[in-house]
């Protein structure tokens, strides 16, 4: 692999701003692809994001911006996704098949692209004809409001191939973020997209009523069923206790920055879904994910009562009191 490596971010949101500060503080050239041309100028001007975690300074004179992204795919040696799932098929429908050959794909999304129902690193694999050594994903515990504050975060890098792992691990080792790598890439990218609907579950208990002893049970309840998804559908010697899997779901469930949990608790307020939808100004992964979750579960059959109590709520219209006083009643 070659030094001095380009580095392409795709989006404009909350986690691409996180990602464009943690790595100006490196050497590497560094791009920025932004849907919309006025915001591209105001940061580069202003050296803020407008719109999201705008207390995040850019240095966006060592910035190039652009709002084409083959002119982004064609600058990086690595590409870096980090737009909301639902988008990722629309964005990327035109882009010829070869045009991601020789790069390293790195999906920064916790989501399942909903139109096709596979989780992005599947994705790019099979519609660019990618191998799984040349793609990566990025995971948490990390939200994009600390980052912003400099607060000491961690990430996971996972990669079928540790070697490219732990190259993109070092570029993102910065005085404020410390960085592991990975070879559980599929296990980890999924375990990101369940961690959304699990904290949804969490918001709704909040907003329900439900105190912290509730919380805490259905929590680690959580954790074993996503255990038992990820060791039906991948199996591997992981312990989900370590950080891309536990610690990654607890922020997600706990903090007042996790998106997630807000949009639960508006639904256990009594907000209808396109109420809560309509409150927020960012998208809560988990509401696609959970319905993608149901589908891909009618393949695998697995027990996940915190999962489908999820689905009943978002998707059919299920009373979340209802749901959660029966699912109450399964926990231990």
């Amino acid at each position: 692999m070659k030094n001095n490596l380009s580095i392409g971010v795709v989006g404009g949101g909350s986690w691409a701003t996180a990602i464009v500060k943690i790595l100006q503080e490196k050497k590497a050239p560094l791009s920025w692809w932004l849907r919309s041309k006025e915001q591209a100028l105001f940061i580069k001007e202003n050296k803020h994001n407008p719109k999201y975690i705008s207390s995040a300074k850019i240095n966006s004179d060592k910035i190039l911006f652009t709002n084409s992204l083959e002119e982004i795919i064609n600058f990086s040696d690595i590409l870096i996704i980090a737009i909301p799932s639902e988008f990722i098929y629309d964005t990327f429908l035109n882009i010829e098949k070869k045009a991601l050959e020789g790069k390293i794909l790195v999906s920064a999304t916790k989501g399942i692209i909903p139109q096709l129902n596979l989780l992005p690193a599947i994705y790019f694999k099979e519609e660019f004809n990618l191998k799984l050594d040349s793609v990566a994903v990025i995971s948490g515990p990390c939200h994009a409001e600390e980052v912003a504050m400099e607060k000491l975060s961690f990430l996971t890098f996972a990669c079928e191939n540790i070697e490219t792992a732990t190259v993109l691990s070092n570029l993102f080792n910065t005085k404020f973020i410390k960085t592991q790598a990975s070879a559980d890439m599929l296990g980890i990218e999924l375990s990101s997209v369940l961690k959304n609907v699990y904290a949804i579950s969490a918001g709704i208990a909040h907003g329900l009523g439900y105190g912290d002893n509730f919380i805490s049970v259905l929590i680690s309840n959580c954790i074993k069923e996503l255990e038992i998804f990820l060791t039906e559908i991948y199996p591997s010697n992981r312990a989900v206790n370590s950080t891309e899997y536990l610690g990654d779901l607890l922020v997600t469930s706990y903090s007042l920055h996790s998106r997630n949990r807000r949009f639960g608790n508006l639904i256990g307020r009594g907000y209808s879904v396109s109420a809560a939808k309509g409150q927020m100004n960012m998208i809560a992964e988990g509401y696609y994910a959970s319905k993608c979750i149901q589908e891909l579960n009618k393949k695998n059959i697995i027990n996940a009562p915190i999962a489908n109590a999820v689905y009943q709520v978002l998707h059919c219209s299920k009373s979340p009191k209802t749901v959660f006083n029966k699912l109450s009643s399964v926990m231990s």
